[in-house]
């Protein structure tokens, strides 16, 4: 069997003396992972670096096998976010959720163009910019649809409202307006104004957006393979809080 399409690196294991097992995320066979001759070496090495984007032409005897990648670069985004902390620990965490999360071999187009936006904005940003952070919250809001753990950001799950959404709910994922809250407020996930419109956001925004999808994703993974979030999920948070702190100082 062989096909072609285009990837995102995630990782890759080094096997043998040259040799390393690719994993991408691509646009029509989902997750994959593929032997590469050779990829090991240091001509290799700089192209197979997660986060860039490849054109990948697969073999294999059956669909199932793990079968060889061949692989030319498209885009070297990994350059650029290895030298800016908070992208690059964005990077990994999302690379580590997707490895655990995505089923082998099953598409799905929509994210993988939502990752391909988000990559460009890691590239682009500068570390200081929380538009990266927004950009990374967004993503992580999308993930969550795409796992089958949407929020629910439409209406106020109390009052029917779709304007002055303040607040989620940590049990259902659904909006709730301040009026809706009420005496339960201080149960509630605040729900930043960035990710139900195209609002700014600040680090504070930033910070208080990815704890809200992390609860959701903690809870989504501890009932998946009961294990916690990836540890590069709890750094991005740290940074991100410091960096919020730094603003409200």
């Amino acid at each position: 069997m062989e096909w072609r399409d285009d990837g995102i690196i995630l990782g890759t294991r080094k096997h043998g003396e040259s040799a390393v097992i690719l994993e991408a995320f691509t646009r029509a066979h989902g997750r994959h992972k593929g032997y590469v001759h050779g990829g090991a070496g240091r001509r290799r090495r700089g192209v197979l670096q997660p986060g860039n984007v490849v054109s990948l032409a697969w073999r294999g005897r059956a669909p199932d096998s793990l079968g060889h990648f061949s692989v030319e670069p498209q885009i070297a985004h990994a350059a650029a976010i290895m030298a800016l902390p908070g992208p690059l620990t964005a990077l990994r965490s999302i690379a580590a959720m997707l490895a655990r999360s995505l089923p082998e071999h099953d598409p799905h187009p929509g994210l993988y163009e939502r990752l391909r936006d988000l990559l460009d904005r890691l590239a682009e940003c500068e570390e200081a910019d929380p538009a990266w952070g927004a950009a990374l919250a967004r993503f992580e809001r999308d993930f969550l649809a795409e796992i089958g753990y949407g929020l629910d950001l439409s209406a106020c799950a109390v009052t029917g409202e779709t304007h002055g959404l303040a607040y989620v709910s940590p049990r259902t994922g659904r909006a709730v307006t301040e009026a809706g809250a009420g005496e339960f407020r201080d149960r509630l996930w605040s729900l930043p104004a960035f990710l139900v419109s195209r609002a700014s956001a600040d680090w504070p925004d930033v910070a208080a957006a990815l704890n809200l999808t992390a609860h959701f994703l903690e809870r989504f993974f501890a009932e998946s393979d009961g294990r916690d979030l990836p540890t590069e999920r709890y750094r991005l948070r740290d940074l991100v809080a410091r960096k919020a702190d730094a603003r409200n100082a």
